[in-house]
This record gives C-alpha cells, sequence and structure tokens, in this order.
C-alpha cells in the first residue's frame, strides 16, 4: 500500500480505495494528499453514508439561491470548497443514480451544476473515492453506473483486512500507544510494557472491525493497566459469536 501511495500521490488519477470498514481507507486518502503536488490546497472529505439524500446533491455541488424551498443564499458545495485540491468521497457505493450522473460529468468535464444555478461551472480538483462495497456486483445489479465505475478506477489500492496482515499488529499497538501519550489520554498515566501475551491475544482475535477495533482494544487496555504492563485480561471481550464464525 505505501508503494502504490508513493507511485499514484503524484499522477493526479482519479483513486478508488477499497476494503473492509476500519482498514485505514480515510488515512491512505490524506497521504495521496498529503504527498501530491496539490498538498499545499484543501483536502475535502466527503461522507456520502452520513448525508441525507435529499441535501446529498446541494452539499457536494452547491446550490443558489433560490434553487429550492429554503435556499436563501448561495451556497459553496464541498467540490468548489475542494478547488484546487482533493476531494475525498467516502462510501461512493452510497451515491443515488443521479448523483452518480453528476459525479461522471466532473469526472469527464471537470464541470458541476449547482443546485438552481443557471450554467455550469468548472472546477479543477482530484477525486480519491472509497467503497466497503463490491462495486462490480453493483454494476452487474444495476445499482451502480458502470461508466462512472471505471472513471473512478484510474488507480485502484485494496486495504487488506487486519486478519490478513497480522505482523502489521507489533507496529500499531506501538502506533496507537504513542498517540494515547501525546494526547495524555491514559486515564492512569503512561502506559506500561506490552506483554508478549498480550501480543498473541492480539494476533489470535479475528479481528472483523479491523484497524479501528485494534485502537479501541488498545485504549480499553490501557484503561485497565493504570500504568502498568499491558496484559490479555485488559483487553474486552472478543465476540463470542464472531469467535465462533472463525
Amino acid at each position: 500500500v505505501f508503494r502504490q501511495i508513493a507511485l499514484v500521490a503524484a499522477a493526479d488519477l482519479p483513486v478508488l480505495i477499497t476494503g473492509p470498514t476500519g482498514t485505514g481507507k480515510e488515512l491512505t486518502a490524506q497521504a495521496l494528499h498529503r504527498h501530491s503536488p496539490r498538498r499545499g490546497q484543501p483536502l475535502v472529505t466527503a461522507h456520502l453514508a452520513a448525508l441525507a439524500p435529499t441535501l446529498l446533491e446541494s452539499e457536494l455541488f452547491g446550490h443558489r439561491r433560490g434553487g429550492f424551498t429554503g435556499a436563501t443564499r448561495d451556497h459553496a458545495g464541498l467540490f468548489e470548497q475542494a478547488a484546487g485540491g482533493t476531494i475525498f468521497l467516502d462510501e461512493i457505493g452510497e451515491a443515488s443514480s443521479e448523483v452518480q450522473v453528476k459525479l461522471l460529468r466532473v469526472l469527464e468535464s471537470g464541470e458541476i451544476l449547482p443546485v438552481g444555478a443557471a450554467g455550469s461551472r468548472t472546477v479543477d480538483v482530484r477525486i480519491v473515492a472509497a467503497t466497503n462495497r463490491d462495486l462490480a456486483a453493483a454494476v452487474a445489479a444495476g445499482r451502480f453506473r458502470a461508466d462512472l465505475f471505471h472513471r473512478l478506477r484510474g488507480f485502484v489500492i485494496e486495504m487488506p483486512p487486519l486478519a490478513d496482515r497480522l505482523d502489521d499488529i507489533p507496529d500499531l499497538v506501538e502506533h496507537f500507544l504513542a498517540a494515547a501519550a501525546r494526547r495524555g489520554s491514559a486515564a492512569a498515566g503512561p502506559a506500561g510494557p506490552v506483554s508478549g501475551e498480550l501480543l498473541e491475544a492480539l494476533a489470535a482475535r479475528p479481528w472483523p472491525g479491523n484497524v479501528r477495533e485494534l485502537r479501541h482494544a488498545i485504549e480499553h487496555a490501557l484503561v485497565l493497566a493504570r500504568g502498568g504492563p499491558l496484559e490479555p485480561e485488559h483487553l474486552p471481550p472478543a465476540d463470542p459469536a464472531v469467535a465462533a464464525v472463525r
């Protein structure tokens, strides 16, 4: 993943980041922007799943005064706010068919059409999108436009689940402990050493929540360890149903 980021960051291609929830897709988007020629310009994130469908078009592309009931002033959408930089479209699979058409237009011509505007305007923005869904299956089922899918796939970075990269766990644990120390968030002061038994216990877990779940587990352990060594008993209980399936 690091090599792929290094190769494509400067290429200014659209990038599609795939992988399960909690694997670090947004961090990857941030790294792409940070190492790109656009790094001095804005990085704007649009969480498509968190935006109400009725507001999504206006939030992305903006609106003009009087464009709809309640539009009392002009509003610059996220694409305009990201001009010159990068826009990260998280959970792109949630986009409605209407929004998909407008996204395709941006990718093909760089044009956006604010709600209620008489004409379109051009924006210079790099698009990075992410999904935890199988977009190819959505295309086959008619839920996602094939032309948009292929436009978004200028370059694909696949984020593997944590269960497929258990060797990363010690480095991730060290990173989360350092981050907690910087925040001063450990309730009982600085963390003690990490026991080998803890690392073995971490490697034996299924991690359905991936790296995000690991971070929460370490934060949980810090509270219970109260500054002493981190041991397996300080971890939150694993989901027995998930463990049984594994």
